[in-house]
């Protein structure tokens, strides 16, 4: 028998040590995938996919007048007793609300042009939609899934997440260089913040509920939101490419987790008033998304030129498994015990059979131009995403395939220099020569203006 002391301490260890165990099958990792307008389910006890809910049709159906489903799958939230997932599709502007336990969609809410992402407030009582493309917020009545009131904010509001206390809501801008906190209760902006990008997708608060980080995604950094004081607390480098962050507590102390798209990187930085890098994870193609279990043991990533979800160990800092989902995977949540019952497969449809997809880096022939190509096949035809980035502002390039006298694609870069273009076509056959086998006899490469397509005067190149 020890001692009353001895008890009280193995007491304390038990209840102040973080235990770290194998997530449970009662647990599911939700994707919202852009391009084939699904959202995967997987059980992170096994990283198998269980299905996927479908929304709409993959592309490129949505281009029928007749078409009825959703399109651009994109933002994900989450009720605070995780029975509900919400679903954002910012092509056909819908706020999709669905039964966890069941995968059925229970009702659906169209709000204005190009909403982004939504959460629920603490207390579960109102949903909050960023609608980017217009200048508010859509707050929803969860029961009866209607819009109650709208919020007014700056223009393009991005994400927006709640202090866990109920009382400030913290809103990101894709448009403009501003960070706003809004009154939960009077549903009111009461301050603005001046950040250093106007392009910021993602904000989260660190575990304590001290800071909020949101990342930008258009110079690769991330500002740190001081949330008592309401100021910003200070600015760090991360990466080209800058998506999504999340934080998970490890047996080594509490890390930052950061998706660095360009680099096909996770990237881990300590919290604290000077966040140092202490780790890069090499992952698959542009992760994007990102959450932690909920004990901290492992952080999942979508792949969004991938398809697919990479999970890494936390303790190890290493990808240890690849799951298989949709197309271009945008947001990624955690939700446990989504499942309380049973296998959770009700109302899923199978991932179809499709083939990999190519991912082609663009290498520049002179200076810092930077891009990248990724081709997917729809069945009987396929999409080209071209996406290309620190080329002259304003100003129109051509993408060609070698022995091709008309361009695949056309675009226009816009005032940073950056652009992104989607075609469609029969492509599988021109672009199977540019493997690794085959790379000398065909290439893809970016000119500018409207020169007569010739590789040696690209300004970006495949490999």
């Amino acid at each position: 028998m020890y001692p009353s002391w001895v008890l009280a301490v193995l007491t304390l260890l038990a209840v102040c040590t973080p235990v770290f165990a194998e997530p449970a099958p009662q647990d599911r990792v939700y994707t919202a995938d852009q391009n084939s307008n699904t959202v995967s389910v997987i059980n992170p006890a096994t990283n198998t996919l269980v299905g996927q809910i479908r929304l709409g049709n993959p592309r490129p159906d949505v281009l029928s007048p007749l078409y009825k489903g959703e399109i651009n799958v994109h933002g994900l939230g989450f009720s605070p007793d995780h029975k509900t997932l919400i679903v954002v599709s910012n092509g056909s502007n819908a706020v999709t609300f669905v039964d966890t336990a069941t995968n059925k969609v229970k009702g659906t809410v169209y709000v204005g042009r190009s909403p982004h992402e939504g959460f629920f407030t603490p207390d579960g009582k109102e949903a909050w939609i960023v609608v980017r493309g217009e200048n508010y917020l859509s707050v929803i009545d969860p029961k009866t899934y209607k819009e109650t009131r709208r919020i007014g904010t700056t223009s393009g509001p991005g994400m927006v997440i709640f202090n866990p206390n109920g009382k400030y809501a913290y809103v990101c801008n894709s448009f403009n260089s501003v960070f706003e906190i809004v009154d939960v209760s009077n549903h009111k902006v009461v301050k603005k913040l001046e950040v250093v990008s106007p392009f910021s997708p993602f904000l989260v608060m660190t575990p304590d509920h001290k800071e909020v980080w949101l990342t930008h995604k258009d110079v690769g950094k991330v500002t740190r939101i001081d949330a008592q004081k309401m100021e910003v607390a200070g600015v760090f480098d991360t990466g080209f490419i800058t998506n999504h962050l999340h934080f998970a507590k490890t047996p080594s102390g509490t890390f930052a987790y950061v998706t660095v798209g360009g680099e096909n990187a996770v990237k881990v930085f300590t919290v604290d008033a000077a966040p140092k890098l202490v780790a890069t994870i090499p992952t698959g193609a542009l992760p994007h998304g990102i959450w932690p279990s909920d004990d901290g043991s492992r952080m999942y990533i979508g792949l969004e030129n991938g398809d697919a979800v990479d999970v890494i160990d936390t303790a190890k800092n290493a990808v240890i498994a690849r799951v298989p989902i949709g197309q271009a995977p945008q947001a990624l949540v955690y939700v446990s015990n989504a499942v309380p019952q049973g296998e959770g497969k009700e109302n899923l449809v199978p991932r179809p059979a499709t083939l990999e997809n190519i991912n082609i880096p663009l290498k520049p022939a002179s200076g810092d131009a930077k891009g990248f190509v990724v081709v997917r096949n729809l069945g009987l035809v396929d999409i080209f995403e071209v996406s290309v980035f620190k080329l002259k502002p304003a100003a129109v390039y051509k993408v060609f395939l070698t022995g091709q006298k008309q361009p695949t694609a056309v675009l226009k870069t816009n005032d940073k220099g950056m652009a992104n273009v989607t075609a469609i076509g029969p492509l599988r056959e021109a672009v199977s020569g540019l493997t690794a086998k085959a790379a000398e006899q065909s290439r893809i490469f970016v000119m500018e203006g409207e020169e007569a397509p010739d590789a040696a005067k690209a300004i970006l190149v495949s490999p």
